[in-house]
């Protein structure tokens, strides 16, 4: 598996694979043809349904400011490697100078075409989480050990960068009304969520409103272009946040505490990366949100003092009940129905934690099968399940009003 550097991106919004990725390919591409007259971009599958929702040609545009750039959105071509396929052409002097066929595989990771330009360097070598689990067990560790045995000491420090920014960006996004941009209109909720006072309010009621604002926080700036923190993806960052800052603040955590969460967080999300996708346009939310909410849930029982074994059993539920779970962004933003979903996700994370910890450690699924489960599940969806907004309730929303490929553009 790689390090969990790969894993955990600062970066802005919307999309993890259709923002961040294209741009970190883009930035590369462009630094060895520099001296080409023009770049030429052909976004394919789900990069061209949903591209202008998810500002791929936006972040494209700006990160060939000063060169003449055309982008084409191809809806026909099948993707036949993965859905989020595009091509980028070096031209000078009307001729094609270099080209590469870029995958945007989810969280900001990409691949190239034949190419070994960008590799990834492998931390781990266990792949599975039983393989991690026998290794914890053997060598008398726990997570976070695990990950500093095979990524070194500095990988605090990064963590520690990490946690700085999800604070920074929920403490933003509690701070701001306003609506987010884009043509549905809609409102930011975190900051009324967060201040709205309840007469009788039960703690119970009180630890999901704040869980909720927090989550919405984190949303709503990743859908307005703000810095966020892929866990795994923009478009699932919300969850994990979430739920380590609840804590944070219900328990009276250290900082170190819970970037050795993130840590244990980070193991989960890398398995289901590595043996699975975290890619929406792959496998559906379920690979996005589901995700999050296996992390999440992770991360919190390691936090009420669970041991290795209750840690799986509260992933594993956290993603076996997101099994099925579609990718219908309206519109293409990364707005309806994503951001409500984290919150949802970051409740439903902190209820597994808790009944792992209440529950015999037994169980008959482990974490590794519902992973490979989840995978077998996204292959199975109908392509407009996943990230292209034709089908569920992108499709129902506007069956009644205009609506095609050519979207308005998000004003930044």
């Amino acid at each position: 598996m790689q390090s969990l550097k790969e894993l955990y991106k600062i970066g802005n919004g919307p999309s993890s694979s259709h923002t961040m990725g294209p741009k970190r390919a883009v930035e590369i591409f462009k630094n060895k043809n520099l001296d080409a007259d023009k770049f030429r971009i052909i976004l394919y599958g789900s990069l061209a349904l949903t591209g202008k929702g998810h500002l791929t040609d936006y972040i494209i545009e700006k990160t060939l400011q000063g060169y003449e750039t055309e982008i084409e959105f191809d809806v026909e071509t099948e993707c036949t490697v993965h859905p989020n396929t595009f091509d980028i052409f070096a031209i000078k002097d009307n001729e094609v100078k270099s080209h590469w066929r870029v995958y945007s595989v989810g969280g900001g990771t990409f691949q190239i075409e034949g190419k070994k330009e960008v590799s990834f360097e492998e931390v781990y070598n266990e792949k599975s989480f039983n393989e991690i689990k026998k290794y914890c067990q053997e060598n008398n560790c726990d997570l976070y050990d695990y990950v500093v045995k095979n990524e070194g000491e500095e990988i605090k420090e990064f963590l520690k960068e990490i946690w700085n920014s999800m604070k920074t960006t929920i403490r933003n996004g509690l701070t701001i009304d306003g609506m987010i941009p884009g043509k549905l209109n809609l409102d930011r909720r975190a900051k009324k969520l967060f201040e709205t006072k309840i007469e009788n309010e039960t703690d119970s009621l009180k630890q999901n409103r704040l869980l909720s604002s927090y989550a919405y926080a984190t949303n709503e700036e990743n859908a307005s272009g703000g810095i966020i923190v892929t866990a795994p993806t923009c478009g699932a960052s919300g969850t994990l946040p979430a739920v380590l800052y609840c804590m944070k603040e219900k328990y009276e955590l250290m900082d170190d505490q819970i970037i050795k969460a993130l840590a244990v967080a980070g193991v989960i999300g890398n398995v289901i990366k590595t043996n699975a996708s975290i890619s929406g346009a792959e496998c559906g939310c379920q690979a996005e949100v589901g995700t999050a909410c296996s992390m999440a849930a992770a991360a919190c029982t390691y936090l009420l003092g669970g041991n290795l074994q209750k840690i799986e059993n509260a992933a594993e539920m956290g993603m076996e009940h997101h099994l099925g779970l579609t990718c219908d962004p309206i519109y293409g933003y990364v707005q309806i129905p994503c951001i409500e979903r984290n919150a949802i996700a970051a409740m439903r994370a902190v209820e597994s934690a808790d009944l792992a910890m209440l529950l015999p450690e037994e169980r008959k699924i482990s974490f590794d099968v519902v992973v490979e489960t989840m995978y077998e599940t996204g292959q199975d969806l109908k392509s407009h399940y996943r990230e292209t907004s034709e089908g569920g309730l992108a499709k129902k929303y506007c069956r009644n009003k205009f609506y095609n490929n050519e979207m308005n553009e998000i004003k930044v």
